[in-house]
């Protein structure tokens, strides 16, 4: 085939899915866009082709990030308009990182600020967020802030979960109890985070507000865009425990199921983890139970049971703690960390009042392990 004296390879009109190309180049043919045009159209889709292979669909998909669909290009008549130039298209988003867009990727928060001079509290206001990014399968989060002021990172508040959204409502306010002299050394923390009750909770972004850039003479309500979180400190672990309660029989019962990530407590780099389990009531341990020892693991499987009596009109004064242990055999046996299964944390709690609404069923959830002498257990009602 020859096109103004030039031979033209039946091949190319061939190449590429569906034929495609070929489709494209007989529009540019026949629509007498010219040669040259089919020529330059093709050699980009063959560079574009070079450097984006297809991927494969049996490739694990990084969590929260969806491949883009390909929309399949209608194809054209003789009298349709002329195509757009190549270079001129908006490519589609390829590569992690790249599902929302530039500017607003991780979303934005709105808050308010306010001092009570009289009370000497600061008020924080976690209104709303839009526009978050999407950390879950299916391409939504389930959103939450934590709450703190720096250098204190103990006293903390946590807004409620929304589930699969990324434009929540939150319409929560805190209060920290702070002398206003001592504010302008402090540094506010709103902290977004993707609740996920079988593995860690991830960060979304945060935002920081040192205290001494805010005139607190009037109250301040205002938007900021989130930033990615540093690095947060050394990670103990988390552990995956399932708790059941039966009213008619009085009986509670906690399944230790596994834990993972532990921290390195031995010189080879291992542990010799195992869990205690405690009932208490009023602040204090009534009953406590453990799990057996396993050697040389930082990703130990129990899945042991402990049953505890406890009357129905007692439930909601007794809590759980379970502490993960390093065994020494020659020196005393080390904490690696703890959780509070009804007192410490707004997961812990969740947990708890799962468990109450679920009567007869066994709730299972991951938790992270904090520091042992981090966990304040809060008096029981």
């Amino acid at each position: 085939m020859t096109r103004g004296g030039c031979p033209v390879s039946a091949r190319l009109f061939m190449h590429g899915p569906h034929g495609s190309w070929s489709s494209l180049l007989c529009v540019g043919l026949n629509g007498r866009l010219g040669w040259e045009w089919g020529t330059r159209v093709l050699e980009c889709l063959c560079r574009k082709d070079s450097r984006n292979p297809p991927p494969c669909s049996r490739s694990p998909q990084p969590r929260g990030l969806h491949r883009p669909t390909r929309l399949p290009t209608p194809v054209a008549s003789a009298t349709a308009p002329v195509q757009p130039e190549v270079e001129e298209l908006e490519p589609a988003p390829s590569g992690p990182g790249q599902q929302v867009a530039d500017k607003h990727e991780l979303g934005r928060l709105q808050y308010s600020l306010d001092y009570d001079f009289q009370s000497g509290q600061l008020l924080v206001g976690i209104l709303q967020a839009e526009g978050l990014a999407a950390l879950d399968l299916g391409g939504s989060s389930d959103p939450y802030v934590r709450v703190y002021l720096l250098p204190d990172k103990r006293r903390r508040y946590e807004t409620k979960v929304h589930r699969q959204t990324l434009n929540p409502h939150f319409g929560e306010t805190f209060a920290f109890k702070v002398p206003y002299v001592e504010l302008g050394g402090r540094v506010l923390v709103m902290a977004v985070y993707d609740f996920d009750r079988f593995s860690r909770n991830d960060a979304i972004g945060e935002v920081r507000v040192p205290m001494s850039s805010v005139d607190l003479g009037r109250p301040v309500q205002t938007w900021r865009e989130l930033q990615a979180a540093p690095r947060e400190e050394e990670k103990l672990g988390d552990i995956c425990f399932s708790l059941r309660y039966v009213p008619t029989a009085g009986k509670l019962t906690v399944i230790v199921l596994e834990a993972k990530n532990l921290k390195k407590m031995d010189v080879g780099g291992l542990s010799d983890p195992y869990v205690k389990v405690h009932l208490l009531q009023g602040g204090k341990k009534v009953r406590k139970k453990k799990t057996t020892i396993k050697k040389n693991t930082l990703n130990p499987y129990y899945n042991e049971a402990f049953s505890f009596e406890v009357p129905c009109d007692q439930v909601q004064k007794v809590q759980v703690e379970l502490t993960v242990l390093d065994y020494d055999k020659l020196g005393k046996n080390e904490a690696i960390g703890r959780v509070a299964g009804a007192a410490a944390g707004r997961a812990s709690l969740r947990h708890w009042a799962d468990m109450l609404a679920n009567p007869r069923r066994p709730i299972a959830q991951w938790h992270s392990l904090r520091p042992p002498d981090r966990v304040r257990l809060l008096p029981a009602p």
